[in-house]
């Protein structure tokens, strides 16, 4: 018992796990820190690569990682308390194992020692600042995660998965009238066998190429080049469709309304092409959506779209609302489309928003707008009508020509 008078001293957490960013150099990367808790540690864990390159350094028991790898890092969190460390490639927090080890370990618990992410040494090799160039990780994830950067101009760094990503990223590139843009692939940077190749993407010919390698990519396109704008309201030629599609400048206006946040939710009920879900993840990063559709055609097609504009983990929920949507996660923000006249729909899309989240729905028809406007009588909201005119030709002249009213309600959950 502490004497009276005295306070109890609370003991900080031990730093039992050690986690270190290791280079293609291997050993003569390291710092003198790195190398003491390599070798002072019970347990190693790391890629074989890795394990490899300290072989002859490491006392401790050397542990690889499991195939298929586990997110959960259940081998690590058993020896809690241990001292154990594990070898990530470069930086461990950029991309790297260091961020899956940070949602089961406290921070005060780690210690971290970085070394430089491939990314790194690709620009200091190009001269290219970070802070200008995008950059996306394609290491087990689709190609079509590129397509939204590609921008005329731009310059992007890619993290790839293997020999034959470059060339299939080139392929890609020219398919989309992108084929003058110049590919540099830089292989096992760092290392005792680092090479630097470049080619144009239509005529991309580099062969044996290292799996270790970082793709950077200077935009060059003609004038047919598929550019994904980096606004709202994306021409409608840009999605495959029956004509069940939101109007890109409707959509433009619903986009405005739903307010993309950061990593919230979207449910598109009765999505047709896609296109709005699409543009919501269009919008950030870590916007996700889930579109429902009850035609066949149209769910697969909203895949097809998704892939083709840049975000293929769109969900697409083939089903009938209201029933599709009894098991779906709580969403942020839900959009309904104009042109149904369930009530039950509109219901249930009421009762699972979160508290706080907002609501748009467009009607077309009359019976879909008298739901609406029963909706804003007893729930408020805002009710706003839409209505926009092109020019079209009258015989040898032209007049403006009015497109269908839309009535859109949208509304935030208390």
């Amino acid at each position: 018992m502490p004497a009276e008078g005295s306070r109890a001293v609370k003991l900080a957490p031990k730093k039992w796990l050690t986690v270190v960013g290791i280079g293609e150099d291997g050993l003569a990367g390291l710092g003198d820190e790195a190398k003491r808790r390599i070798a002072e540690a019970e347990f190693i864990f790391g890629g074989k690569r890795h394990l490899a390159l300290v072989a002859a350094f490491a006392k401790g028991k050397q542990r690889p990682w499991p195939v298929p790898f586990d997110s959960a890092m259940a081998d690590v969190m058993a020896l809690a308390g241990s001292k154990v460390c594990v070898l990530a490639s470069g930086d461990p927090f950029f991309h790297g194992v260091g961020a899956t080890l940070a949602r089961k370990v406290k921070a005060e618990e780690m210690h971290v020692i970085p070394a430089p992410s491939a990314i790194s040494l690709a620009a200091a090799r190009l001269g290219w600042a970070l802070q200008d160039i995008e950059i996306v990780s394609l290491h087990g994830r689709p190609i079509d995660l590129i397509r939204p950067l590609l921008q005329p101009r731009a310059h992007l760094l890619a993290l790839t998965s293997d020999a034959e990503a470059p060339a299939a990223i080139a392929r890609l590139l020219t398919a989309l009238d992108f084929g003058a843009s110049r590919l540099t692939v830089l292989e096992a940077l760092g290392g005792p066998n680092e090479d630097r190749r470049t080619a144009r993407a239509d005529a991309f010919d580099l062969e044996n190429i290292n799996p270790l390698n970082v793709l950077a990519i200077e935009i060059d396109s003609n004038s047919q080049a598929r550019v994904l704008p980096l606004t709202s309201g994306r021409a409608d030629h840009l999605f495959e469709h029956d004509g069940q599609i939101t109007k890109h400048d409707i959509r433009a206006v619903t986009l405005s309304a739903l307010a993309p946040r950061r990593g919230e939710l979207l449910w598109d009920i009765g999505a047709g092409s896609g296109s709005i879900g699409i543009e919501w993840m269009l919008a950030h990063p870590s916007l996700r959506a889930i579109a429902v559709e009850a035609d066949p055609a149209r769910a697969a097609r909203i895949g097809h779209n998704a892939a083709a504009c840049g975000v293929p983990g769109l969900v697409v929920v083939e089903g009938s609302a209201p029933k599709a949507l009894a098991k779906l996660e709580t969403p942020d923000a839900i959009f309904i489309g104009g042109g149904g006249s369930d009530a039950g729909v509109l219901n249930a899309a009421i009762k699972a928003l979160r508290s706080g989240g907002r609501l748009v729905a467009n009607a077309v028809t009359l019976e879909m707008e008298a739901l609406l406007l029963a909706q804003h009588n007893k729930l408020g909201g805002d009710l706003t009508r839409i209505a926009i005119s092109r020019v079209a030709p009258v015989g040898s002249m032209q007049a403006w020509r009015p497109a269908m009213p839309v009535t859109q309600w949208s509304w935030v959950k208390p």
